[in-house]
């Protein structure tokens, strides 16, 4: 939207009842890290922010394991990662694996890319109650207004365009909020995601349901890797086990939906009962009681079946976080992508309203960033899951997408379909399925090449083009948080597509 069809569409909604409606730039529906992120950000340019949360905070989330880009990429440009330091969550250098053919557990370190080594090498495991309350609060800090218990049952248009929202508050009354853009970062329940158009596509392989609670203490990795992220593969799927602090443990069981059965039931014996099936995990938690009060003391089933949607957004409504996409939880993707896309929607919502480039240009961009580190993730993950050997396990299904069931694959290939990146340079189904070998072939090679070094050296694993991938654009948000001009010029992601401004807020159009 022009700055010049921005003024006649504020004039035109001027005549209409201007007295029975709010009116904002910007209505962000949800106030989790997504939404409280781009909140944030487009206040900080000036403009009028409005959050609409269904609960009241803090609360409960799952999703408490996080990747560096979010601490020192997005919450730096926000202004929030000195908050985030204060509070003492338990640093995190990477991720331990028990999976694949070596039966002793290995180490992915973020320090393994040259260029988040150091001081930013490092990300957190979070109680969500805690960090979501301090993003919230700093979005409010930054000029962002915010109402709790608002659920919003649906959008208002004036033709192709959204142009608010209706809600309902906590004592029933509804009401009605005009904007000049709408934002869904409800997550997986959203009701808006229909509003874009297009439809939710849900993964035939990933599809899953985890069982989840929390343990007062347990065992820790040893130093200097205590505060990692633990996944352990076993016969019926796999378990994250994440030390929030010294003494309380996030510990979930995944397992395939065909498996439904070992969740079903008393929570409590199924929970156990998984856990004997998995050794590791067993030793782990062996004499260690799991909470039964307060916000963590409920044993939880989720659906972590993973989707995306074929549209993120249309005029004057975006969809962010998983609204628009959610893949397998493995990798601690979900707060990264919800906070990237956040950022991404920042960046087009504000150079629309300051007029550096048209709205179509700007959520084009917008969209093909998400999509591609969306399927950037959708891919590794696929590799890394075929890595996984044992004919008896969870993961050998995964055999068939590189086999003789294409389905997947040719999901894959529509997700990225139009994005003119050498990275998706894919023909087909077939193509897509030598290049899933070749990768997790790599990722098992980098594995027992580190397996074999007693130094632990982690330049093996980095030389697996999944790995380098998987960490290029998170890399380059933290460069860009950090050094603003001094990291030089941005180039298009796309040809003919936009660049970032120097301070990483808006874009810019590319060099002609």
């Amino acid at each position: 939207m022009s700055s010049e069809d921005r003024k006649e569409y504020k004039e035109h909604q001027g005549h209409k009842d201007h007295e029975a409606h709010d009116d904002y730039d910007v209505v962000v529906v949800g106030g989790g890290p997504g939404g409280s992120t781009l909140a944030a950000l487009v206040a900080m340019q000036g403009h009028r922010v409005l959050i609409l949360e269904k609960e009241t905070f803090p609360r409960y989330q799952i999703g408490e394991s996080l990747l560096p880009s979010t601490i020192h990429g997005v919450c730096k440009l926000t202004g929030v990662s000195e908050k985030l330091a204060a509070v003492g969550f338990t640093p995190k250098k990477g991720g331990t694996f028990r999976w694949g053919a070596n039966p002793e557990p290995w180490t992915f370190s973020f320090s393994v890319s040259p260029k988040i080594a150091g001081a930013t090498s490092h990300a957190y495991q979070v109680e969500r109650s805690k960090f979501d309350t301090i993003l919230l609060e700093h979005a409010v800090e930054k000029g962002a207004e915010v109402r709790f218990q608002a659920t919003v049952s649906d959008v208002t248009e004036d033709g192709e365009r959204v142009t608010g929202v209706r809600y309902t508050d906590a004592g029933g009354t509804e009401h009605e909020v005009r904007a000049t853009f709408v934002v869904d970062a409800s997550g997986n329940g959203s009701r808006l995601h229909k509003r874009v158009g297009g439809t939710r596509e849900y993964s035939q392989f990933f599809r899953s349901l985890a069982l989840f609670g929390y343990f007062r203490g347990g065992k820790r990795l040893p130093a200097p890797n205590s505060g990692n992220i633990l996944s352990v593969a076993f016969s019926s799927g796999w378990f994250w086990y994440i030390p929030l602090t010294p003494d309380l443990t996030s510990v979930g069981a995944v397992v395939r939906r065909e498996n439904a059965d070992k969740v079903q039931g008393d929570p409590e014996q199924a929970l156990r009962a998984l856990i004997d099936e998995c050794p590791m995990i067993k030793d782990y938690l062996a004499d260690t009681p799991r909470v039964t009060e307060g916000q963590y003391g409920q044993l939880r089933v989720r659906k972590d079946y993973s989707y995306h949607q074929t549209s993120f957004w249309r005029p004057g409504l975006v969809l962010i976080g998983d609204a628009a996409c959610f893949v397998d939880p493995v990798f601690s993707s979900g707060v990264h992508l919800a906070t990237y896309s956040a950022l991404l929607a920042a960046r087009s919502i504000g150079s629309t309203l300051a007029g550096l480039v048209s709205e179509e240009a700007a959520f084009t961009e917008f969209e093909a960033r998400y999509r591609r580190e969306y399927g950037v993730f959708y891919e590794f993950l696929m590799s890394f899951y075929d890595m996984h050997v044992d004919e008896n396990s969870y993961f050998w299904s995964a055999k068939k997408v590189t086999r003789n069931q294409h389905t997947e694959l040719e999901s894959f290939v529509e997700l990225v379909a139009g994005i003119s990146s050498s990275e998706f340079d894919l023909d087909g189904a077939e193509s897509a399925a030598l290049r899933m070998k070749s990768k997790s072939a790599e990722f098992v090679s980098a594995i027992e090449e580190m397996s074999t070094d007693s130094e632990g050296n982690m330049t093996p694993l980095f030389r697996s083009s999944a790995v380098r991938q998987a960490m290029q654009e998170g890399a380059q948000v933290q460069s860009r948080a950090f050094l603003g001009e001094d990291l030089g010029p941005d180039v298009p992601m796309f040809p003919g597509g936009l660049i970032t401004s120097d301070d990483g807020m808006l874009w810019q159009p590319g060099p002609a």
